[in-house]
């Protein structure tokens, strides 16, 4: 599996991103896919996830009602929408695909496959 992940950029506080993860490959039987971002400095953190089949989504407390994790099946795609974005955001994003069927998804050891990250910039 390869993940493609694209949408980074540098916004100011408050404002939105979209980030995308696309996905080729060996993609079938995947049972999440997760975006999880790095501060400088920081271990790597949960952020959001997506259960594929049946569809459920996760998130961190940190990003609740803010972000959205939402899915185009025939795409392959997962994205991930950003609002209200704070400073504390700042990170470099991943996205990861979890194939094991009843992993966790909030653990960054439960995914097999990452992508690059692509860096979120906040301003304030």
């Amino acid at each position: 599996v390869q993940l493609q992940a694209s949408g980074g950029g540098l916004v100011q506080a408050g404002g939105s991103l979209r980030l995308s993860c696309a996905a080729s490959g060996r993609t079938s039987s995947t049972y999440g896919l997760g975006w999880f971002r790095q501060a400088p400095g920081k271990e790597r953190e949960f952020v959001a996830a997506l259960r594929w089949n049946p569809f459920n989504t996760y998130y961190s407390d940190s990003v609740k009602g803010r972000f959205t994790i939402s899915r185009d099946s025939a795409e392959n795609t997962v994205y991930l929408r950003m609002n209200s974005l704070k400073p504390e955001d700042t990170a470099e994003y991943y996205c990861a695909v979890n194939k094991v069927y009843g992993g966790s998804f909030v653990l960054a050891n439960s995914y097999d496959y990452w992508g690059q990250g692509t860096l979120v910039t906040v301003s304030s």
